[in-house]
């Protein structure tokens, strides 16, 4: 059984463009997530790089599904023999806020499903740092 995994972020005193411009600019999105070659186009190919542990190679293969600006983002996500689909929805909230909200789904057991919680948790910190520059 495939499991999915759902997060929301709060972001305060932002915009609902400058969210999207982390999530899409490579530079931005280096800053907070993982090096990257990341374009926003339906249909391009991408990988997300970290420096590789024991346990993992350090590469995520990625696949642009839905660019649907500003509201909402989508790829497939492929590392050590997962594929999972990562759905970024923007929403904005009124007085400055903006809300976040992560879907990834295809996720094959509880460790990967407790991994990837703590592994977007901790980029959503950074993001946070980001967006209040």
């Amino acid at each position: 059984m495939r499991m999915t995994l759902t997060l929301d972020f709060q972001y305060a005193a932002t915009t609902i463009e400058k969210l999207r411009a982390a999530l899409t600019d490579p530079e931005k999105l280096a800053k907070w997530g993982m090096e990257n070659n990341f374009k926003p186009e339906v249909g391009y190919r991408f990988q997300f790089r970290q420096k590789p542990t024991e346990w993992w190679d350090g590469i995520v293969e990625g696949e642009v599904l839905i660019v649907d600006e500003p509201n909402k983002l989508s790829y497939m996500w492929g590392s050590a023999g997962e594929k999972h689909t990562v759905v970024w929805t923007l929403q904005e909230l009124g007085g400055g806020k903006v809300n976040l909200h992560l879907e990834q789904s295809g996720i094959s057991n509880v460790q990967a499903l407790h991994g990837a919680k703590y592994g977007w948790n901790a980029m959503g910190g950074e993001l946070e740092k980001l967006l209040a520059q």
